[in-house]
């Protein structure tokens, strides 16, 4: 599968510097090879590895501030959080994924890129509400915006900052999810758009900086985590 990917665009070596770019042609052969064998990343996928995948989730790093702690939730194969770690050794990147089989292959990459800034955590984000804090959630292709803020904004401190990967919806779900934003109580909410001369489109973002976090937000949290473990208990 790896011979298929193409040669990277000129503009890659802009955007993955110094010992990034080594890393970024290694994680590229992982994903084309053992990521496609796996299924984390279709076949078909991997004639765009460059253009769609590691270029687009790279220039992310331009919305997030300096050395600040990241999770990536859902992180899948790695996309975003593995790139952002990738390209910015300053920040401290958790991946939270709950399957193992893409747990497996997270450590795997972790590992074979040496990446020092980076941990892997196997669960879904409610677990890890009051338990773990973050200052930037970051997802992309997880869920609709409203369902993702139920998962994310629990995991931010007051003043964090949640950064969704949207497509060409990113308005609509902006606008479906505005009850959902009234009563999690954030600051702000916003279109973010990055890469310009990058990648083409550039990467479109919505940035939703947390507010305090409502009781009946923490609560319902609290009940969720319970729920999942009762269920997990269950099926023991």
């Amino acid at each position: 599968m790896s011979e298929q990917i193409p040669e990277p665009p000129e503009v890659a070596r802009e955007v993955f510097t110094g010992d990034a770019w080594s890393r970024a042609e290694a994680f590229a052969q992982l994903l084309a090879g053992p990521g496609v064998v796996r299924g984390l990343l279709g076949p078909r996928e991997v004639p765009r590895i460059w253009d769609r995948h590691l270029l687009n989730c790279a220039v992310v790093a331009e919305a997030v501030p300096a050395g600040v702690r990241l999770v990536d939730i859902g992180s899948g194969a790695g996309l975003p959080g593995l790139v952002l770690a990738i390209v910015r050794p300053d920040i401290k990147v958790t991946l939270l994924e709950p399957l193992l089989r893409r747990t497996v292959f997270l450590e795997e990459c972790v590992e074979t890129l040496k990446l020092d800034n980076v941990e892997v955590l196997r669960g879904r984000a409610e677990e890890f509400v009051g338990k773990r804090e973050f200052d930037v959630a970051s997802a992309r292709a997880v869920a609709p915006l409203d369902r993702l803020l139920t998962w994310a904004l629990p995991l931010l401190r007051e003043g964090g900052e949640l950064l969704a990967m949207k497509g060409e919806r990113a308005a609509e779900e902006l606008a479906d999810a505005e009850g959902q934003l009234r009563s999690s109580g954030v600051q702000t909410a916003e279109l973010v758009s990055v890469g310009h001369g990058k990648v083409e489109p550039p990467a479109t973002l919505i940035r939703v900086v947390a507010g305090r976090t409502p009781e009946g937000a923490r609560q319902a949290s609290r009940r969720g985590d319970r729920e999942s473990r009762s269920k997990r208990a269950r099926r023991q």
